[in-house]
C-alpha cells in the first residue's frame, strides 16, 4: 500500500516521532515535511523517502498515493484542500473541533481518524464526529535492548514539561532516550495529556514513572503496578518514595517495561495503524 504521510510542524513533539516510527516500518511510505524541520533532517538521517513539503508537491503526491495520513492540524487543512487519496487524520488533541462552516468542511474530508486514547477518541464525539470514523490506536515505541542503569538519584523529566521538587534536582531532558538510559526515575507532569509517549518511552526503558493522573496517562500508567499516578499534585510525595525505595521502584520500572512490550510497542502502533488503513483501502 502506498501511504503519503504529511506533517507541516516546525518542532520535533511526540506526533513527530510516532510519524517516524510508523514509517520506517511500512512499504512503499513517503513524507513530505518541512524542509528546514527536525522531521525532515531526523528522517534524512534514517534515510526514509522524505521530499519537502510544498502545496504542489503534495497535489500531485495525493494523486499517485492510495491514502494520505496527516500527522497534525496544518498538514490536515493542506491535504483537505489538496484532495485525491482517502484522508486519514491522526488526532492527537483533546480539545474540541471548531463548529464554523470552515472547520465543519476541513473535518468532514476525512475518511477516518485515528485517536492516540480513549481520551482523545471521547473529545473526537463530543464534537460531533461520528463513532464509525474513530478508531483507537495508541502511541508505540521502539524497545531498547536493554534496560536503564540508573544513577541513584537521578530525576527526569521533559523540558517542555518541567517540574520542581524541593529538594531534589530534577534534569529536565531534551534528548529523552539518552537520558533514560541513567534516569532512576521520570516524571510527567501535565493538566490533560492526550496520551503521553514520553511516559511509555521510559517505561520501555525500565525507568519507573511518576505521572500526572489526568487525560490519557492513566490509559498507559497503571497505579501501584506500573508506575505512580500524582491526583494532587504533589509529585515530591511519589518521587521521594522511589527514590527511598529503589526495591519498589525497580519493580515498577519491570513491570512497566512488561506492560509496554505486550501493547505499545512501535511495532503494535505500525499492525494497528495498518489494519485501520485496510479499512479505508480494501487491499
Amino acid at each position: 500500500m502506498r501511504s503519503l504521510h504529511v506533517d507541516a510542524g516546525r518542532h520535533m513533539g511526540g506526533g513527530q516521532w510516532q510519524a517516524l516510527y510508523l514509517i520506517e516500518r511500512l512499504a512503499e511510505a513517503v513524507l513530505l515535511a518541512p524542509v528546514d524541520s527536525p522531521l525532515f533532517q531526523e528522517a534524512c538521517k534514517r534515510r526514509l523517502d522524505v521530499h519537502p513539503l510544498t502545496f504542489s508537491a503534495l497535489f500531485s503526491a495525493t494523486r499517485r498515493a492510495d491514502l494520505v495520513h496527516v500527522h497534525e492540524a496544518r498538514a490536515h487543512t493542506l491535504a483537505a484542500f489538496a484532495g485525491g487519496a482517502p484522508l486519514v487524520v491522526a488526532r492527537r488533541v483533546h480539545f474540541p473541533v471548531r463548529r464554523s462552516i470552515a472547520s465543519r468542511w476541513k473535518y468532514g474530508r476525512a475518511a477516518l481518524y485515528v485517536a492516540v486514547s480513549k481520551f482523545v477518541v471521547s473529545s473526537l464525539e463530543a464534537s460531533g464526529v461520528a463513532k464509525k470514523l474513530i478508531r483507537l490506536v495508541y502511541d508505540g515505541v521502539p524497545i531498547p535492548p536493554g534496560r536503564a542503569r540508573p544513577e541513584p538519584g537521578r530525576v527526569v523529566a521533559l523540558a517542555n514539561k518541567p517540574v520542581e521538587i524541593p529538594g531534589i534536582k530534577v534534569h529536565l531532558t531534551a534528548n529523552l532516550w539518552q537520558d533514560l538510559s541513567t534516569a532512576s526515575v521520570f516524571v510527567y507532569k501535565s493538566e490533560a495529556e492526550p496520551l503521553g509517549s514520553a511516559a511509555l518511552a521510559a517505561m520501555a526503558s525500565g525507568v519507573p514513572v511518576v505521572a500526572s493522573g489526568t487525560g490519557g496517562l492513566p490509559e498507559i500508567v497503571e497505579h501501584e503496578r506500573t508506575g505512580l499516578l500524582v491526583n494532587d499534585g504533589d509529585f515530591a510525595r511519589s518521587v521521594r518514595r522511589l527514590l527511598d525505595d529503589p526495591r519498589l521502584a525497580a519493580e515498577l520500572g519491570c513491570a512497566g517495561r512488561d506492560h509496554v512490550q505486550r501493547g505499545f510497542s512501535a511495532d503494535q502502533m505500525t499492525e494497528n495503524t495498518m489494519r485501520a488503513y485496510h479499512e479505508v483501502v480494501k487491499c
